[in-house]
C-alpha cells in the first residue's frame, strides 16, 4: 500500500529571523529598563530617605501609565504602521531611562517612571501584531519564546551586571549609559523591520468592536491569567533584590549572582519550551492542549516554588527562587501564542492591548501591596502567601475560563 508522509515543516525565512532577533533584543532592553529601579532600591531608599510604602509606590508608578496606555497602543498598532509606532515608543522609553540617572528628587523620578510606562506600552501590542501577521501557528511558540526569553534575560542581566556595577559605581551611571546605548538599537530596526506592506493590516473594519470583544469568555480568561503571571513576575522584578538583601541578608554581589543565574536558566527553559510546543503541535497535538499545558502547568509550579522561598535555609531559598523562575519561563513561552491565535491578525493588537491593560494592573498592585504588607508586618511572609494565591487563580483561569485555542470568527462591521 502507498504510504504518505507528513508535510515538511518549513523553516522561518532569514529576513524574519533577523526581525525576531531584533524583537528579542528590544524586549531584553525593555525589561532591563523597567526593572533597574528595583535593583537600585536598597541604595535609592537610603539616598532619598523614603519609607517602604513610598518605595512601593515609586516602583509601581511605571505601571500606572504602562497599563492604562495599553488600550491606546493596541488601537494604534492595528491602525498605523506598527514598525514606526514601536520605534517611537522605544525612543521614548530609552530617553526616560537615561534621564532617570540625572534627576535627584522623588517627584522627578516619579514622572520619569510614568514616561517610561508610556513608551514601553507599545511593545507587546507591537510584538503580537508582528508575530500574528508574519509567523504561522507552528512557529509561534518559538517566536514568542524568543520574546519571553528577553523578558526573563532582562531582569537577570539587570540583577547580575546591574547589581555588580551599582555596588561599584553607584546606580546613576548605570541608568545614563543604558538609556543612551539602547538608542543604537533603532539603526538595525529601521533597516530590517518588516516591509511596509506587511506591517499594516488593511482590513481594519473586520476587527471586533469593544462590546463584541468583551463578550468573549476567553478574553477575560486570558486577562485573568496574564494578571496572575505578571503579578509573580513583577513581584520578583520589583521586590526580589530588596528581599534578598534586607530580609535574607545576602550582599549586593550575592544577590546579583542569584538573580542572574535564575533568570538565565529561565530564559533557556523559555526558549526550549517554545521549541518543544511547536514540535508537539507539528506532531499532531492540538494548540489547546499544548499551549495550556505549558502556560497553566508552568504558572502553577512557578507560584509554588517562589512562595517556598520565604521559608527554610538560605540555600533552600536560593534553590526555590531558581526553580520558580525556570517554571515562569516555561509559562511565559506560550502565553502570547494563545492570544495571537485567538485574536487573529486583524485583532491581535487590540486583544493584546486590552489583555495587557488588565494584566499589567498587577504591576500597580504587586509592588504597592508588598510595600504595605512589609510596613505593617516587618517581613515578607504574607506577601509570598498572596503571590501563591494569585498564581493558583491564574492557573485555573488558563485551564477553565480560556476556551479552545483557535481563532475567533469576528463579525463583519
Amino acid at each position: 500500500m502507498p504510504t504518505t508522509t507528513p508535510p515538511q515543516r518549513k523553516g522561518i525565512p532569514g529576513a524574519l529571523v533577523v526581525v525576531l532577533a531584533l524583537l528579542g533584543i528590544s524586549v531584553f532592553i525593555n525589561y532591563v529598563d523597567r526593572g533597574n529601579l528595583s535593583i537600585a532600591a536598597p541604595l535609592l531608599k537610603d539616598e532619598l530617605r523614603i519609607s517602604a510604602s513610598q518605595l512601593g509606590i515609586l516602583l509601581s508608578a511605571f505601571f500606572w501609565t504602562y497599563a492604562t496606555c495599553q488600550l491606546i497602543s493596541g488601537w494604534l498598532v492595528d491602525r498605523l504602521n506598527v514598525n514606526w509606532v514601536f520605534a517611537a515608543g522605544f525612543s521614548l522609553w530609552s530617553a526616560a531611562t537615561a534621564a532617570t540617572g540625572i534627576v535627584r528628587v522623588f517627584a522627578a523620578l516619579f514622572i520619569l517612571r510614568l514616561l517610561l510606562g508610556i513608551g514601553e506600552s507599545v511593545a507587546y501590542p507591537s510584538y503580537s501584531k508582528i508575530i500574528a501577521m508574519n509567523f504561522p501557528e507552528e512557529h509561534r511558540g518559538l517566536a514568542n519564546s524568543v520574546i519571553s526569553s528577553g523578558l526573563v534575560l532582562g531582569p537577570g542581566f539587570g540583577m547580575l551586571f546591574g547589581g555588580l556595577l551599582m555596588s561599584k559605581f553607584g546606580w546613576r551611571p548605570f541608568f545614563i549609559v543604558l538609556g543612551l546605548v539602547s538608542l543604537f538599537w533603532l539603526l538595525p530596526w529601521l533597516k530590517w523591520m518588516p516591509k511596509k506592506s506587511q506591517a499594516i493590516h488593511h482590513d481594519t473594519k473586520s476587527g471586533p468592536t469593544l462590546p463584541e470583544f468583551l463578550r468573549q469568555r476567553s478574553a477575560w480568561g486570558s486577562c485573568i491569567g496574564l494578571f496572575s503571571s505578571n503579578y509573580l513576575s513583577y513581584f520578583l522584578i520589583t521586590w526580589l533584590p530588596y528581599f534578598l538583601v534586607r530580609e535574607r541578608n545576602f550582599s549586593m554581589n550575592h544577590m546579583a549572582k542569584i538573580g542572574g543565574t535564575a533568570y538565565l536558566l529561565g530564559a533557556i527553559f523559555s526558549t526550549l519550551s517554545g521549541w518543544l510546543s511547536d514540535r508537539w503541535i507539528t506532531s499532531g497535538a492540538t494548540p489547546t492542549r499544548v499551549r495550556k499545558t505549558f502556560v497553566a502547568g508552568g504558572l502553577a509550579l512557578a507560584g509554588t516554588f517562589v512562595a517556598l522561598a520565604v521559608i527554610g535555609s538560605p540555600a533552600y531559598c536560593i534553590a526555590a527562587i531558581i526553580i520558580g523562575v525556570i517554571f515562569f519561563g516555561v509559562c511565559s513561552s506560550n502565553i502570547w501564542a494563545i492570544t495571537q491565535t485567538l485574536a487573529g491578525p486583524q485583532a491581535a493588537g487590540r486583544w493584546t492591548g486590552f489583555q495587557n491593560f488588565v494584566g499589567n494592573l498587577s504591576g500597580i498592585v504587586a509592588p504597592a501591596i508588598t510595600g504595605f504588607v512589609l510596613d505593617r508586618t516587618g517581613h515578607f511572609y504574607w506577601a509570598f502567601v498572596i503571590l501563591f494565591a494569585v498564581a493558583m487563580t491564574g492557573t485555573l483561569s488558563w485551564i477553565f475560563v480560556v476556551g479552545r485555542v483557535e481563532q475567533v470568527i469576528w463579525q463583519k462591521t
